[in-house]
């Protein structure tokens, strides 16, 4: 039997903002929205998404009376990730269920 695959990290913006956020400690709004070539408002949804599931927290400060948001990984967006590529692997190789 396959593992059933996170609705939350199957959409494809969403994955690409969990695995760059797993590989840096933190990261701004527009450094994300470059690396995923999204656009404002679509990165936003999904980034709220992503923060409603518990995934992710998202700080909001000023940098040169600029707003500024940071995203960061949260555990449980650590461990969905994890169970996430466990579930992927068992579509890679279906016999070893």
């Amino acid at each position: 039997m396959f593992k059933e695959l996170n609705p939350i990290l199957h959409s494809q913006l969403r994955l690409a903002v969990i695995s760059l956020l797993i590989s840096v400690k933190e990261a701004e709004f527009t450094f994300i929205k470059e690396k995923t070539n999204s656009e404002d408002s679509n990165l936003r949804i999904q980034l709220n998404k992503l923060k409603e599931a518990g995934y992710i927290e998202v700080k909001k400060q000023f940098k040169d009376k600029h707003p500024l948001s940071l995203c960061k990984i949260s555990k449980k967006g650590i461990e969905a990730f994890g169970e996430y590529v466990k579930a992927l692997q068992s579509y890679l190789q279906p016999g070893n269920l």
